[in-house]
């Protein structure tokens, strides 16, 4: 039988079957509901699941602003409105469970479980963040916690994404590149392995549509470990331009958030989560994206370069 997967996705150690509604029935395949459908990770998982022909339906707060691919279904979600949550997973056979970092995140990750729950939802897949569990107080990690063991409680099948720091975060200095500022960092010379978004992505489908890592905890990282002005010196390879970083004390980077209206709660885990990369905290190097994609994870070069415009 021919593979479900396209090529930049290799193959399924375990072909997914389609839901079976009795005998003579058609052959119906299972829906699969994705919150945070309009963000990086969301837009991506889609954009892939629709691709290989799978039932998709697209939660966002708000409709109007997505284009879907052909056959996605949209429908409107709050994570503060459970009957909107209820309509979203209603027939749903799977949850892909994102939603912003926060303090409100586990009210968020708990509100969307027992809609699934109710739904008759089988299978959630989360994404967590790197260095959730471990007792640092320092990351976003701490507010994803309670959400990860809500979703081992859950008594679904589940998955646990828990991604190091997004290559596309760099999206944020483009400003300063285009002006030819430096780059303002807050992490001096602490390395984290910068994961490329679609890598966690194409987790995510595997997670979604096999049983392969049914209850697996997979840490998603790039290959190799870089520092903001490693990242820079990359950046300006792409651009073609020489691109520089200048160091800010995070007390200086605390009041520039407070300042913007930045939530205290979510300004002090940012510092924090700063303080914790700069001392090393982070430096950790994983090899469970290449143990589910059957290759490499994409390198912050590759994504520089796929990026480029971004920063021209």
């Amino acid at each position: 039988m021919a593979s479900r997967y396209p090529a930049a996705l290799g193959t399924p150690t375990v072909p997914k079957v389609p839901m079976d509604h009795g005998a003579g029935a058609d052959m119906v395949m299972a829906m699969i509901l994705v919150t945070g459908a309009t963000g990086t990770i969301g837009s991506e998982t889609v954009r892939l699941l629709a691709a290989m022909g799978e039932r998709v339906r697209a939660m966002t707060r708000n409709p109007a602003a997505i284009t879907p691919p052909p056959g996605v279904e949209v429908v409107r979600g709050d994570f503060g409105e459970p009957d909107s949550l209820a309509r979203a997973a209603d027939k749903t056979e799977a949850l892909f469970l994102l939603s912003a970092p926060g303090p409100q995140l586990v009210e968020h990750d708990e509100a969307m479980l027992a809609a699934a729950c109710a739904a008759g939802v089988g299978t959630v897949v989360k994404v967590s963040a790197i260095g959730a569990g471990r007792s640092t107080g320092a990351g976003v990690g701490d507010w994803h916690l309670p959400g990860e063991r809500a979703v081992r409680a859950s008594g679904l099948r589940w998955t646990i994404l828990r991604p190091s720091s997004f290559a596309s975060n760099a999206v944020r200095w483009a400003g300063h590149i285009r002006r030819g500022e430096p780059i303002p960092n807050t992490t001096g010379t602490g390395r984290q392995g910068v994961v490329d978004p679609r890598d966690v992505a194409e987790v995510a489908v595997r997670a979604l549509t096999s049983s392969d890592h049914a209850g697996g905890v997979l840490t998603l990282t790039g290959p190799e470990l870089l520092s903001v002005p490693d990242q820079a010196a990359i950046l300006g390879g792409a651009v073609g331009r020489r691109v520089t970083t200048a160091d800010v004390p995070l007390e200086v980077y605390k009041k520039r958030m407070l300042a913007a209206g930045v939530d205290p709660a979510f300004a002090e885990i940012a510092v924090n989560g700063s303080r914790l990369v700069a001392q090393g905290g982070n430096a950790t190097i994983s090899k469970d994206v290449e143990h589910v994609l059957g290759r490499a994870p994409r390198t912050f070069s590759d994504w520089a370069h796929d990026h480029r415009a971004a920063f021209a």
